[in-house]
């Protein structure tokens, strides 16, 4: 007899820490599913919206690397987002090329480069992004 209350007195003494951790753990679980859902209900549904910046020139064995990077800072997901790079001199295109991104998330970058043979400081460099679709 005297064994079973020592164990029952135990379990009275770690109920009250059984249930403060049980708070805690109620408590975190509660917070999160709350920004979930804060999150879904407060953001608004806009379409993609794509930006690209360009990076530093750097040549290597007489090839001209120009480096981008395309973001969405829109809400929704951007499918086969294409990118076109062109090398202009006095006004005529000399040499163009074009990128394919399979996807962009709202908030997602994606980094790239454009390989030239001509130099770009002679001419002028417009990098722009042409197209994507919605998934």
């Amino acid at each position: 007899m005297n064994k079973s209350k020592s164990l029952g007195s135990r379990a009275k003494n770690a109920i009250p820490a059984e249930w403060v951790t049980f708070a805690i753990a109620l408590l975190i679980v509660l917070s999160m599913i709350g920004l979930v859902l804060y999150t879904w209900l407060t953001q608004d549904k806009q379409p993609p919206v794509l930006s690209i910046t360009r990076s530093e020139i750097r040549e290597t064995q007489g090839q001209f690397y120009i480096p981008f990077k395309v973001t969405n800072t829109g809400g929704e997901t951007a499918e086969s987002v294409q990118v076109l790079g062109e090398f202009l001199l006095n006004g005529e295109i000399e040499e163009s090329g074009e990128q394919q991104i399979d996807f962009l998330s709202g908030g997602e970058s994606q980094e790239g480069a454009f390989i030239f043979t001509r130099n770009p400081q002679n001419g002028e460099i417009v990098l722009r992004v042409a197209s994507y679709k919605l998934p």
